[in-house]
């Protein structure tokens, strides 16, 4: 079923979702399954699955050559969809990325999501890999998500790269696409940011997933920004329940999001690991309920692969 229709069907009540990371390469799907269990108890309609590309390095060889060596892998994200489907009984929705893909990857991925029933893609520029400075695309591949989203929409049209292709169907895929509540890193400002997205609605995006934000205001606000501007399709708010003092400073660096001063400072006082949990779990607490009542679609909980303290928060909140 698509993310869409699961709103139209909730009565207006708030729904749980969540989202979690392929195990590394030589990890076994029981290590996903693991981490889902816990959270079935609240009934999620839908369960993201990312998509992260090889990380690779470059070694150097005598002579001066570059020989190129992958250094990380993940499993494939059409494998635990279909095994998230079969097991679970609920909808696997695939993040889709211009990295690492040219076009026709992109399109034969799609086809096999097709194949496999799968209603929803989420559709993502994806990130620079550690070896750039800045993101680029594959050679023949979306330099862009407004980009990949117009491929999928074409294909939703039975538009193929190859217009000869035989026994090409229609696809029939539900496009989310991300939002920033604090601003793209590389938008020049919040209204350049809001205009491409925007774009991306008018190119066939069916909802909108926000990056982590721990001020709810920012959200508020930022709803508002994409009301003004004529967007109008759902705009689902992602959370993550803050762990660690060390997230204290790796996550504005990594997501370019701000932290409250109050959340700051219940972190800093807390003398142990548990009570630091604690403190993020309180914390996501008072967002989700906060956003409860403002009547949001969806809350979705970036798990980053564990499920406990989410599962502390949804038992409080659903």
């Amino acid at each position: 079923m698509k993310v869409t229709e699961h709103i139209r069907q909730s009565a207006e009540q708030t729904q749980f979702s969540f989202e979690i990371l392929p195990p590394l390469k030589g990890q076994n799907i029981q290590t996903i399954f693991d981490n889902i269990d816990p959270l079935m108890e609240f009934n999620p309609p839908f369960i993201d699955v990312t998509y992260h590309r090889e990380e690779y390095e470059y070694k150097e060889l005598p002579g001066g050559l570059l020989e190129k060596r992958v250094v990380r892998k993940r499993p494939g994200t059409v494998g635990i969809c279909a095994a998230i489907q079969n097991k679970y009984k609920v909808d696997a929705i695939p993040h889709v990325l211009c990295g690492g893909f040219t076009k026709e990857d992109t399109e034969n991925f799609l086809i096999d999501m097709g194949f496999l029933g799968i209603d929803n893609v989420v559709a993502l520029r994806g990130d620079a890999v550690k070896s750039e400075t800045y993101f680029k695309p594959e050679p023949k591949g979306n330099a862009y998500a407004l980009d990949l989203v117009h491929q999928i929409s074409d294909m939703n049209k039975g538009v193929y790269l190859d217009e000869d292709i035989q026994n090409k169907a229609q696809t029939d895929f539900c496009i989310g696409v991300a939002a920033y509540p604090e601003k793209h890193m590389e938008a020049p400002n919040m209204e350049s940011d809001i205009h491409f997205l925007k774009k991306k609605i008018e190119a066939g995006a069916d909802y909108v997933v926000t990056q982590m934000f721990f001020d709810n205001s920012k959200y508020f606000a930022f709803v508002d920004s994409c009301r003004a501007a004529g967007i109008e399709v759902p705009i689902i708010p992602g959370l993550k329940p803050l762990a660690t003092q060390k997230q204290l400073n790796m996550i504005p660096h990594r997501f370019h999001v701000d932290l409250p001063e109050a959340l700051i400072k219940e972190v800093l006082k807390a003398k142990t690991r548990e009570a630091v949990r604690e403190a993020g779990i309180e914390w996501c607490i008072a967002q989700s309920k906060e956003l409860i009542d403002a009547g949001v679609p969806f809350l979705h909980y970036y798990s980053m692969g564990k499920s406990d303290n989410i599962h502390k928060v949804a038992s409080t909140v659903f």
